[in-house]
């Protein structure tokens, strides 16, 4: 839990790290943090470690996981450059991340943050606005996993990752996948041959392309949307759609 015990003590040695600057944004804590490089498949932390830091994604990617009473590993989500990871309201992590690709992050004291945090409304509300993206990025799961057809889980998975920068277009736009066919298989609770032949699926009909080894192009983003069971884009893709549709099974 965010902890407001010994504020005064507290704020007074992050006020001394910060070199006497006001954060007014989460971000803003790690940019006096020294930058930290882990190496592909190198763990941050683990489920149940005490929740000691925070950590701020300067460059790469982290895959964020659970492991069930199985041993089954299950990826719950993928973190990436300026993300924050471990803000969730509790004294252990809910949840082990480690790095997909060599990744560089920055760390700082959760005591520190639970001491900035009681001190600034802004960051409250930040903190807040943070978790309830949380929330709503799980429910958004849940729906994935139990609702949706294993083209549908993919066809999301590609359209959540299209950058959604200012000016940036749905049409051509190129999207990242640094992380392995196992790691989406383990996100989407699919197979790994299911995703590569979805995948497959997707190339040939020409809603994607490969660019580069790790990332592909969306050629029709209109189809895409339509095959990821969340509504329907027509826009100037009338004829491939219905062209689409009666190609699904």
């Amino acid at each position: 839990m965010l902890q407001a015990n010994n504020v005064h003590h507290l704020r007074e040695v992050t006020s001394a790290a910060l070199l006497g600057a006001e954060p007014n944004c989460v971000q803003a804590l790690f940019r006096k943090q020294p930058v930290e490089h882990f190496a592909a498949g190198q763990t941050l932390f683990f489920e149940g470690d005490m929740a000691k830091h925070l950590f701020e994604v300067v460059e790469g990617s982290l895959r964020i996981f659970k492991i069930t009473s199985d041993g089954r590993r299950v990826i719950t989500g993928f973190q990436h450059g300026g993300d924050i990871v471990g803000i969730s309201l509790k004294s252990r992590y809910l949840y082990g991340a480690e790095a997909i690709v060599d990744t560089r992050i920055r760390r700082f004291s959760r005591k520190a943050f639970d001491a900035e945090v009681a001190c600034s409304p802004e960051l409250r509300q930040e903190v807040f606005a943070r978790v309830c993206d949380e929330m709503a990025a799980a429910q958004d799961q849940m729906v994935l996993l139990s609702c949706k057809s294993a083209e549908e889980r993919v066809c999301t998975f590609l359209l959540k990752r299209i950058p959604r920068e200012p000016g940036a277009r749905a049409y051509n736009a190129v999207v990242d996948l640094p992380m392995t066919r196992l790691d989406i298989a383990d996100y989407l609770g699919l197979t790994i041959e299911t995703v590569s032949r979805t995948m497959t699926k997707l190339a040939q009909k020409g809603i994607i392309c490969p660019a580069g080894r790790h990332a592909v192009r969306i050629m029709k983003y209109g189809l895409l949307v339509q095959l990821s069971g969340d509504g329907e884009y027509y826009g100037d893709e009338r004829g491939q759609i219905a062209y689409a549709g009666a190609n699904r099974h």
